[in-house]
């Protein structure tokens, strides 16, 4: 990837539903070579996909939370279908993973805390709140 890519990535990352010609206009880049280029970033997979950014606050979803969780053994697919798990991270140290989740209030984090506690596969957690969102890239 070289900087005309690096300068695509980075405007198609800002809005991925910028079109080929407003790229080229800010990159002084014809379109269809923009447009070439694009599509070889898919095909390498360094584009892996375009998605969108949502406003968590307007969805009722501003309290976030991070949690540590050392595990006995692998944790079923089904534990990560929850829609309060936004990421999840393998990490190293004292704990297996970590989870980024998001949820409406309190009241609702420590109900998932709850039943979270009660899963024999979890050995301890170490949970994190947010109080402030400085940077969130994706």
């Amino acid at each position: 990837m070289d900087s005309r890519d690096a300068r695509i990535v980075n405007i198609l990352k800002e809005d991925s539903r910028k079109s080929i010609r407003d790229i080229a206009k800010v990159t002084g880049i014809r379109p269809s070579t923009v447009h070439q280029r694009i599509q070889k970033l898919i095909k390498e997979k360094i584009i892996k996909n375009f998605t969108i950014k949502l406003n968590y606050r307007l969805l009722n979803q501003n309290f976030v939370a991070f949690i540590l969780i050392n595990t006995r053994g692998e944790l079923p697919l089904s534990f990560f279908s929850n829609p309060k798990i936004k990421d999840v991270f393998g990490v190293t140290g004292e704990f297996d993973l970590l989870l980024k989740l998001r949820f409406k209030d309190v009241d609702e984090f420590n109900d998932f805390l709850i039943t979270l506690r009660k899963n024999p596969k979890i050995i301890k957690s170490l949970t994190l709140v947010s109080t402030i969102e400085l940077k969130e890239e994706g």
